[in-house]
Order: C-alpha cells, then sequence, then structure tokens
C-alpha cells in the first residue's frame, strides 16, 4: 500500500458572518445614541443639584420642553414664543388621543437653563395645565459628591 504525502493547505475560517454581525451592532447602536440625544438642546445649560435622582422608570408619554437662557422655549426643535406654546402643543395632545389617551396621561418635561429664572419655570407650568397636562418633571444635572 503505498501512502501520498500531502501537502494541505491551511484551513481559514470564514469572517464574513461575524463582519456582518459587527456592522448591524454598529448600526444598532448608532440609532439607539441618537434616540438618547433627542432629549438634549445645545443651548440649554441644566443646573447641578445634590437632590436630583435618576427616574425610576421610563416615562410613557414624554414631552420634552427647552426653556433657554434667553426665555425661548424650544419644542421638537423648534423654537416658539410662550404665548404660541398652545399651538405648538395642541398637535401632541391630538397625537395623545389618537392612543386613547388625554393631556393628563403625558409627561412634560421641563429642561431649563441654569440661568432661567424659576418665574419662567412656573409660568410654562402654568400654561401647560391649561391645556390640561397634570405631570411634571424638571431635568437637572446630577453633582456627584
Amino acid at each position: 500500500m503505498r501512502i501520498l504525502n500531502r501537502v494541505t493547505a491551511p484551513v481559514e475560517a470564514d469572517l464574513t458572518p461575524m463582519i456582518d454581525m459587527t456592522f448591524q451592532l454598529i448600526a444598532f447602536f448608532m440609532v439607539l445614541i441618537n434616540f438618547s440625544q433627542s432629549e438634549q438642546h445645545d443651548r440649554v445649560v441644566l443646573p447641578t443639584s445634590e437632590l436630583a435622582k435618576p427616574v425610576d422608570s421610563p416615562i410613557e408619554f414624554p414631552i420634552i420642553v427647552h426653556l433657554t437662557s434667553d426665555d425661548a422655549v424650544v419644542i421638537g426643535g423648534d423654537k416658539v414664543a410662550m404665548e404660541a406654546l398652545r399651538s405648538r402643543l395642541n398637535p401632541e395632545i391630538s397625537l395623545l388621543k389618537l392612543d386613547g389617551k388625554t393631556a393628563a396621561d403625558a409627561s412634560i418635561i421641563i429642561r431649563g437653563h441654569r440661568t432661567a429664572p424659576g418665574g419662567r419655570v412656573q409660568d410654562l407650568i402654568t400654561r401647560c395645565q391649561e391645556l390640561g397636562f397634570e405631570q411634571f418633571a424638571l431635568r437637572v444635572k446630577e453633582e456627584i459628591q
């Protein structure tokens, strides 16, 4: 019996599935990061607080309202005067009604600039309450000791 010495090439793994999965994970995290940054606005610098604590559970129907240092109100990237707040929040109320909810089911998240007067924040809350909103959350930057 004759034994043949064959030289075999080393076996290489196919990396295509691993590369595909890597690109899918990168795309997933890019989308995730964009959603988490949607709450931020570059003209709002939050005040710091030692009493701030993270939210216990996610807010089901959040409406994020930014109050800038020059007393402008920004909702969804649109700069709105305080007097025009009603016309800007009416579409949000309509969307809630389509889901079978009311304005009382939504939460207004107020991100006020650190130099925004407290009276201006209170005026914003009062105007939202006139529209039927009942739940409010103020965002601050947590001060770590």
